[in-house]
């Protein structure tokens, strides 16, 4: 069975499938601990990682960033940290390897540096794409690749810092104003389908609920939405792994309203921040970047889509997130054509 129109324009739109019976859904609604200041959130995360690394059996993805920063602070010493780093040949691309061997060697945790290629996320898409019954999000083959590791090291739990953005406020570009309904749509989504498909179908029913005089508070809309979509993402490539995913911020809720003056003066997911600047006396808070994937350099010279599904010359002026997207909606259902 091919993805029907709205299910394409749904990935294209949210990177993700909301309303499709044969694709796996992320449930969002299990227990989380409220926390209204840094300190419960310290505590929190202590509670949750220790209780996870206490038989030995659990690693740590390790960027270099202040989220997993914390984690580590709580895994035992001698613990397993891996640190993702993406190679393009002849290009410099973002390397967070020597500010995670930093906080390794502050935390005392055996510190591995993963290199994943192109090629790397060639050999393992098709098998993250069916286990999800869906195309899938360009992070998770180096999830994958990384839990995959885990698991060949006789790991059995992965702990990753996701969540740590959308609940405390890291998502400062989606948070920077008071959006109009109509021009959050244009800033959240992905890839508009009518840009890219002959038959788009656009489902806007999740905009539409977060819809409040014809505002839409961008903190509740991704609570729900992005964090569907995120912790499908990491349940997925650990899932297909084999492994466990343990997201200690995502077992966490913010119980306290959202502070958007701190954030707009430049002082994004503050209470993380404020639990850094706690646990990392005197260390320097490093930029904030997403994990990083080079997928401009990867897709560079990709010519576009060739079904008949996608409108010619579609990805032309495109980021390489969004090819990333459009290649990888084409390979899924190249996948599921030659599946029949």
């Amino acid at each position: 069975m091919q993805m029907s129109n709205k299910s394409m324009s749904e990935y294209l739109m949210y990177r993700y499938v909301f309303d499709d019976e044969k694709v796996k859904v992320q449930d969002i609604n299990f227990p989380r601990v409220p926390v209204k200041n840094s300190d419960e959130l310290i505590n929190a995360l202590e509670k949750i990682t220790s209780e996870a690394a206490h038989d030995g059996k659990a690693a740590l993805a390790l960027s270099g960033g202040i989220d997993s920063a914390i984690l580590a602070k709580f895994m035992p010493k001698g613990s397993k940290a891996y640190t993702f780093r993406c190679i393009v040949p002849g290009v410099k691309v973002i390397d967070e390897s020597e500010r995670a061997a930093m906080i390794a060697d502050i935390c005392g945790l055996s510190h591995e540096i993963i290199n994943i290629r192109w090629e790397d996320v060639i050999n393992v898409i098709d098998d993250l794409m069916r286990h999800k019954n869906a195309p899938v999000h360009s992070i998770e083959a180096q999830i994958y690749i990384a839990a995959r590791r885990a698991v060949n090291q006789g790991f059995t739990k992965f702990i990753l810092g996701e969540n740590a953005d959308i609940i405390y406020g890291g998502m400062n570009g989606l948070l920077a104003k008071d959006w109009l309904t109509g021009e959050f749509i244009d800033r959240y989504c992905y890839v508009m389908p009518y840009k890219v498909l002959y038959e788009p179908c656009m489902n806007l029913e999740p905009f539409y609920e977060f819809n409040h005089d014809g505002h839409i508070d961008a903190h509740d809309f991704i609570n729900k939405y992005f964090r569907q979509e995120a912790l499908g993402t990491y349940n997925n490539a650990c899932g297909t792994a084999n492994i466990k995913f343990v997201g200690p911020y995502s077992l966490t809720v913010l119980d306290a309203p959202i502070d958007y003056a701190r954030i707009r003066k430049g002082e994004s997911k503050y209470l993380v921040r404020e639990a850094f600047a706690k646990l990392y006396p005197g260390l320097d808070m490093p930029e904030k970047i997403p994990m990083p994937r080079p997928v401009n350099e990867w897709l560079k010279n990709w010519k576009g889509p060739e079904r008949p599904e996608f409108l010619p010359h579609c990805t032309d002026n495109m980021t390489g997130d969004q090819k990333f997207m459009v290649w990888c909606l084409e390979r899924y259902l190249n996948l599921k054509q030659e599946a029949k």
